[in-house]
């Protein structure tokens, strides 16, 4: 990815050892441990690639969670996908709405309970997931260039590790607190 200099020379921000070297000098000593500062500057980062990525897909990323639920066969209703997600009940029915809507998903009757449906990919939607989740991967690559293979696996295996620990503690993943649609 490139972003333009104060005199608009394009540069590529790779994470190369002296754009790296430059950036670190400038931090603030006392941000330099303080885990809060650090997730949210890794999290803006990722959520401008994702953003950048999915585009005006429906519902944007947390549609392309959804989707991804749905196709890996992670959840069945959209009960079960929104509390597997941390999406609140009623901003999942918007989200599925316009993936329904986008010819991604559909919802089909639950044999097992006539109450409940089920969510279902359409072809259009497995395709759509291939392609967007191969592009998200490439995201994901820029956003952790500075780390080697390696450091990319580590830093993944504990951040999931502690993701598991908090919703074992019955704290909710979900990344927007308050009204949600400021989230798309």
């Amino acid at each position: 990815m490139e972003h333009s200099d104060a005199e608009g020379t394009s540069k590529a921000t790779s994470g190369s050892g002296t754009d790296t070297a430059a950036a670190a000098a400038e931090l603030p000593e006392e941000v330099h441990e303080d885990l809060g500062w650090l997730l949210t500057q890794v999290l803006n980062g990722f959520l401008q690639a994702a953003q950048e990525t999915v585009g005006d897909f429906p519902g944007g990323l947390r549609g392309l969670h959804i989707l991804s639920a749905t196709a890996t066969d992670c959840a069945r209703n959209q009960l079960e996908v929104a509390r597997r997600l941390g999406i609140d009940r009623s901003v999942m029915v918007r989200l599925i709405d316009d993936l329904e809507h986008g010819g991604l998903v559909k919802r089909c009757p639950d044999p097992a309970d006539r109450r409940a449906r089920l969510i279902r990919p359409t072809d259009a939607g497995l395709r759509r997931h291939e392609e967007m989740t191969a592009r998200l991967n490439l995201a994901q690559r820029h956003v952790l260039a500075p780390l080697n293979a390696d450091e990319q696996v580590i830093l993944t295996d504990a951040l999931r590790r502690v993701a598991i620990g908090l919703l074992a503690s019955g704290q909710s993943p979900e990344p927007c607190p308050g009204d949600a649609a400021d989230c798309r």
